[in-house]
Formats: C-alpha cells, structure tokens, sequence
C-alpha cells in the first residue's frame, strides 16, 4: 500500500518512535517501500546564537548542520539493521518552515505517506513553541501518520 514513505526526524525520542513505525510499516510490505529520512535544520537553534550584525556565525550553523548529518547517519543505520532500504536529505532553508521544507519533500520525492513524531505539547509551551507536526499535517499532499510522544508531557513542559 505505502511504497514511499517520508519520515521527518530530529533525533528525539518521539522522532525515533515515529521511524521505528515507518521501518515497521516498510517491513510489513515484503522489500517493496523504502524510506525517506528527512533532516531540517532547526532554525530556532540559530536565534540565540546571532552576531551583531544580525547574521548567523558560520561556525554556528556549521556545527547545528553537523549535528543534522549524524541524526540522519544514526538513522540511517537503524534502518540498514532493519534491512529496509532508505535514502536521507538534510534541509537547510533558512527563512523556511519546516511544514513547507516538508511538503516539498514529499511532493518532489514522491512520498505517499509521511511518518511523524508528535511531543503532544499543550498550553503555553504550545503556543510558544509551535508544532512540527501540525504544520506537517496541515501541508503535507499525502496521508500523514503521527506517533505520539513515548511519554505524555506534563501540562506546561516542553
């Protein structure tokens, strides 16, 4: 049924949750879905780390892009000790969110089904901090599945 399966991952527990289910749909279709990790840097890293002139050091993004190539290499090796075939893209769009770095993804690839961690955040951290996958459910063109967090949060927390 789902051949193409798109996993954004950021190295978290409930990233990892979710591309555990992916490799475990993929599995499930006897060698015919392949995965495709996704990786974008996070912007929000960067607001900190600004230097006068309102620009990002370059060691600065450096370091957040290199910390983005080993998720997607530790990734990719739980998918091989799966035996699921996978290829992997890191984004590195500033200025873009990660919903519209997503859905392009899986518009250009084409993806069929795109597998996703949830945090489960409520109240203020919320709304201060957004949702991933709530942009990802609301743009993305194909089916969305969302695991949710391997623990549920307490009210306020991160």
């Amino acid at each position: 049924m789902y051949e193409r399966i798109a996993v954004p991952i950021d190295g978290s527990p409930t990233s990892n949750k979710a591309l555990v289910a992916a490799l475990n749909l993929a599995s499930g279709m006897g060698g015919r879905a392949r995965l495709r990790l996704l990786h974008v840097v996070d912007e929000s890293a960067l607001i900190t780390g600004m230097d006068s002139m309102g620009s990002y050091p370059a060691e600065l993004f450096q370091a957040i892009r290199d910390d983005g190539a080993r998720i997607i290499e530790d990734a990719m090796k739980i998918a091989a000790a799966a035996g699921v075939e996978a290829d992997s893209v890191l984004f590195d769009n500033p200025g873009q969110r990660l919903g519209e770095t997503v859905a392009a993804a899986v518009r250009a690839w084409p993806a069929d089904l795109v597998v996703v961690g949830t945090h489960g955040r409520r109240g203020i951290a919320h709304m201060l901090l957004g949702s991933g996958a709530e942009q990802i459910i609301r743009l993305a063109p194909v089916p969305v599945l969302v695991v949710r967090s391997p623990e549920k949060p307490e009210e306020g927390t991160p």
